[in-house]
């Protein structure tokens, strides 16, 4: 099961959101050495606000062994703000309807059956939370490797919008924009042989939900 929070709501799960930023801690500072603030064993950012929404999967000690970060583009994000240049196809995104996918890692210590089965399920949650949502797509970063191993093979075929850009560190990334449907969501349990869709949606995150209320009215009101 994946669990989807915020800030506002992580008290309701425990140490769920410090067990998160743990997890981030040992794949992005101890393991692939970035150079992203940490402090006390935790990994975090500017964009780890109120508006961030958190997708995680956790083991039966309730330790997070999965997780990725969104966030809505109508305030700073990461690509706008660090590589606007890697993205040449389309606008630069500004709205609360498009979302920055980013800091996706699952605990390389599992095994890799493991490791396949969080990535199938978070990769399923992206697009239940989008669709949930009514969010019109989402954009993120990677290494095309990357892309590829996470999501192409999990039947959801991502769309780059720039060229691929390599940074001061070596390392080679592209910007994606990852478009919802119904249709994508069903080949990705087809692809991944999930029974049924992993995310836990409870009134936890009726905050996010609300946008797409907020949503609803507005069409209604554009009609």
């Amino acid at each position: 099961m994946i669990t989807g929070f915020t800030q506002l709501s992580a008290h309701k799960f425990g140490s769920i959101l410090s067990s998160t930023h743990q997890l981030r801690y040992l794949s992005f500072v101890n393991r692939m050495r970035y150079d992203v603030p940490s402090w006390n064993g935790h990994e975090y950012d500017q964009y780890d606000n109120l508006s961030t929404v958190y997708l995680v999967w956790r083991d039966n000690q309730q330790k997070v062994r999965g997780t990725c970060r969104l966030a809505p583009t109508d305030r700073p994000y990461m690509i706008k703000d660090l590589w606007p240049q890697i993205v040449t196809k389309i606008p630069l995104p500004n709205s609360r309807f498009i979302w920055e996918a980013s800091r996706l890692c699952v605990d390389h210590h599992l095994p890799a059956p493991t490791r396949r089965e969080i990535i199938s399920k978070l990769v399923c949650a992206y697009q239940q939370i989008g669709l949930l949502n009514r969010l019109d797509y989402m954009i993120g970063v990677m290494p095309p490797n990357i892309w590829e191993h996470v999501f192409g093979k999990s039947g959801w075929d991502v769309e780059f919008i720039g060229p691929e850009t390599r940074l001061d560190t070596g390392e080679v990334i592209v910007a994606g924009k990852m478009n919802l449907s119904q249709e994508i969501l069903n080949n990705i349990l087809k692809v991944t042989g999930l029974n049924v869709p992993p995310l836990h949606v409870t009134m936890e995150i009726q905050g996010i939900v609300g946008d797409a209320v907020l949503r609803e009215d507005l069409e209604k009101e554009i009609a």
